[in-house]
């Protein structure tokens, strides 16, 4: 019916948004846990670190601790598997070879991007 085929455009539109949303979003997280890493691993300084009472780089107000960097890893590998499962699912729709379908994601695709 029209209103079936409008609703599941809808839908589709939506999922390319979340998408392009999740891709941004996964790189943001990974340019935080970029700077939340020292500038050198070797062990002078992260011996110079503990000497300094936990200093350490302060770029963005983050300072190195192998628990933020872990929590960052762990939002990273999330964002990751959604955003191949929300990708296969709009391959998926796209595989069903309606023109329709196939504009929804172009228009959400777009859209998510520009947002």
């Amino acid at each position: 019916s029209l209103t079936g085929m409008v609703l599941s455009v809808v839908v589709i539109l939506l999922l390319s948004v979340l998408y392009e949303t999740v891709k941004i979003g996964k790189a943001k997280v990974l340019r935080r846990a970029m700077l939340a890493l020292p500038r050198s691993l070797s062990q002078e300084a992260l011996t110079e670190q503990d000497e300094d009472g936990g200093g350490g780089r302060h770029d963005a107000g983050l300072t190195f601790s192998p628990t933020r960097w872990f929590l960052f890893h762990v939002s990273q590998t999330l964002l990751h598997v959604l955003q191949v499962v929300v990708g296969y699912m709009v391959m998926l729709a796209v595989m069903s070879y309606n023109a329709w379908i196939f504009l929804g994601v172009i228009v959400g695709s777009t859209l998510g991007y520009f947002v």
